[in-house]
């Protein structure tokens, strides 16, 4: 059945992945909208992105609209087949 994944597995990261997998591939969501969805704050979010991005699950993209600083977050391929085997996992676990 194989083995939970220890990075996802944990709530917020968990919700973070399940976010950004119903975009289509590769496509990025920003920081604060991503925040809204899982009412969650800055130091939080911040984080959880950390780690998810060390794993290579994620890609953190900086850039400036006009003077304003803008925070995007995207799925990377390895994140969306960690999810996707993750997910596996848990519905392995409920088939019991």
């Amino acid at each position: 059945m194989g083995a939970p994944d220890e990075v996802i597995h944990q709530s917020m990261r968990l919700k973070i992945m399940a976010t950004l997998n119903v975009l289509p591939q590769t496509e990025p969501m920003e920081f604060t909208r991503l925040k809204a969805i899982l009412n969650a704050t800055d130091g939080n979010m911040g984080a959880h992105l950390s780690t998810l991005e060390k794993a290579g699950y994620i890609e953190v993209l900086k850039d400036f609209v006009g003077k304003k600083p803008r925070t995007r977050i995207s799925m990377t391929k390895a994140g969306k087949r960690a999810f996707t085997d993750h997910v596996a996992y848990l519905k392995g676990v409920l088939e019991g």
